[in-house]
């Protein structure tokens, strides 16, 4: 129960990611906000987790109502202590397909929340010396085709979560952010789109269990060792779970 007596916003977690680590935290001993633009799909996560568990519906790409989730968590829970930003957006195409409405909506969710919501959430983490976890990804150290938008958004992660656990280190606040390799969430369960070179693409799969997916238990244990007093002395790193993609 290392995160008794603690609570946390957890953005993404209707399902994948966002919701196991949402169930891991809960699971010891976290009060946790469940945040996520599907409304049906947040409200019955939190109802399987159960407890304190509640849900918000938010678009994070919006600053105001990041700002308000924020306010919401803290005033139901008594303060924060842990933001996990997981929500994300995933679009594989060749560059010439990507309109800018996609471009746009990829930065905006991926970089743009994660920014959005660290803002918000910082007075009240100067106030806990409380933790940050950002879900970047392997594709925010190295490069994956027909990707360019979702991997420049994840690179902007990595470099976000850098440059905030600089600036917030003396006051106690650890920024830390987790590089998945490919996880078996709905994101991934789409079909190729026309004109991708999937073999190219897999090039850059993990090496680890001849190329398997992490499952979602895998990176909620990364975030809850990353967000627990066990990783106190430990703050602005990219953390690969990446079955050594990211190695060669």
């Amino acid at each position: 129960m290392k995160f008794e007596g603690k609570s946390a916003i957890i953005t993404g977690a209707a399902s994948g990611i966002g919701f196991a680590v949402a169930q891991r935290l809960a699971a010891e001993g976290a009060s946790v906000t469940l945040a996520d633009r599907n409304e049906r799909g947040v409200s019955s996560a939190a109802d399987m987790i159960g407890g304190s568990a509640r849900a918000a519906a938010i678009d994070v790409s919006d600053p105001l109502a990041c700002a308000t989730l924020v306010t919401k968590a803290v005033e139901a829970q008594g303060g924060l202590d842990i933001l996990c930003n997981i929500a994300g957006v995933l679009d594989f195409a060749p560059i010439a397909d990507f309109t800018e409405e996609r471009w746009r909506r990829i930065i905006d969710v991926n970089l743009g929340g994660v920014f959005f919501m660290c803002q918000a959430a910082m007075p009240y983490l100067l106030q806990t010396r409380g933790s940050i976890v950002n879900m970047a990804s392997a594709a925010g150290l190295v490069g994956v085709p027909f990707n360019v938008p979702y991997t420049a958004s994840k690179h902007g992660v990595v470099g976000l979560t850098k440059a905030l656990a600089l600036e917030v280190a003396a006051a106690g606040v650890r920024v830390n952010a987790i590089c998945p390799t490919g996880v078996k969430t709905p994101m991934l369960e789409a079909p190729p789109a026309p004109g991708v070179d999937w073999d190219l693409v897999m090039r850059s799969a993990p090496w680890l269990d001849s190329g398997a997916m992490c499952d979602p238990e895998d990176i909620a244990d990364a975030v809850a060792f990353l967000a627990s007093d066990e990783a106190r002395r430990i703050t602005g790193i990219a953390f690969p779970v990446d079955g050594g993609q990211t190695a060669g």
